[in-house]
């Protein structure tokens, strides 16, 4: 996904289709692969997101003096961040796509993972990799942003993606290096920045005169875990319908999993990648297995991330809380 070509596939790639309704049973191979890619859902998280980068793009389409606002898309491990930040960059490459005049060989959208300790070098690689930019070992870090904010510029990449943020660390000097080198390309390519990452505002990239600037230019959407109740609304209970809706198993009775939700909340604590993963392998198990239906004890049955089974399944009990038997 971390080069234009790879990134161009996946966009135009037409997502699963979930089994329409009296429609025959598809073949087993093909609904296993199906419940492996399966459905994305559209959360409040992606929503919110699409909305505000749109917004932003035309807010600083004109804008030539300072960098453009950005947009942090932070919260802790599988709750949906990547998903969020790779739908919306298909949209706007599919948007792009639809809008462009025969010959238009423009790239609207980039996107970068934030290499392991990265360093101004090895960062500005990533940038330079993605879109083919040949980069030699004897060339200075200077010389290889020339040419990445030359091609960004020229390719007329309107939306730069970049996650996994809280891998920056300002408070090295290789850290702080590449954390300039990021300011300094967002104020040298004319794009708006989207940066996701595992709870970025408790990290070292929000932190000391560094994290000022990036906290004082960018946007925060927190894509936490969802609650079982928010007002009126049962926003877990709704996304586990949704996911349900799309299963192609040929015995599940349709209600069975919402009124899971106690249950299922407690066991993903909420989150929404740990909740795709238990039901997508459920359902592999369910057509596997012959039973064609997901009941609870399949579910439980169900080893998950590490995460989700130690909130679900602590192996050092928690304590219990002063007053209660």
């Amino acid at each position: 996904m971390t080069t234009f070509d790879a990134f161009a596939r996946f966009a135009h790639t037409a997502p699963p289709t979930p089994p329409k309704p009296g429609q025959a049973p598809r073949p087993l191979e093909e609904r296993l692969a199906y419940h492996s890619q399966f459905v994305t859902v559209r959360t409040p998280a992606i929503e919110t997101l699409a909305r505000q980068v749109r917004t932003l793009m035309i807010l600083g389409r004109h804008q030539q003096v300072t960098a453009r606002p950005s947009l942090i898309v932070t919260g802790p491990a599988t709750t949906g961040k990547t998903t969020a930040l790779l739908q919306v960059g298909r949209t706007c490459h599919l948007a792009h796509t639809r809008r462009a005049a025969p010959g238009d060989d423009s790239v609207p959208v980039a996107y970068v993972l934030v290499p392991p300790g990265a360093t101004a070098k090895t960062l500005a690689g990533e940038f330079a990799r993605y879109l083919g930019i040949p980069v030699a070992a004897r060339m200075t870090t200077a010389q290889i942003t020339t040419a990445v904010c030359h091609t960004y510029t020229a390719a007329g990449i309107k939306l730069v993606l970049i996650d996994e943020i809280h891998r920056l660390n300002p408070r090295t000097s290789t850290g702080a290096e590449a954390a300039d080198w990021l300011k300094d390309l967002t104020e040298r390519v004319p794009a708006t920045f989207v940066y996701a990452g595992i709870d970025v505002t408790a990290s070292a990239v929000f932190t000391g005169v560094r994290g000022a600037q990036l906290a004082g230019r960018a946007s925060l959407i927190d894509c936490g875990a969802l609650p079982a109740r928010s007002g009126d609304r049962e926003p877990f209970r709704e996304l586990i319908a949704a996911l349900e809706a799309a299963l192609d198993l040929t015995a599940h009775r349709p209600g069975s999993l919402p009124r899971l939700a106690p249950y299922l909340h407690e066991r993903t604590a909420g989150r929404i990648g740990s909740l795709a993963r238990l039901i997508r392998q459920a359902a592999i198990e369910a057509i596997l297995d012959g039973q064609e239906r997901i009941t609870k004890g399949l579910l439980d049955s169900i080893a998950l991330d590490h995460l989700a089974e130690e909130h679900y399944r602590p192996r050092t009990p928690r304590r219990a809380r002063p007053g209660s038997r």
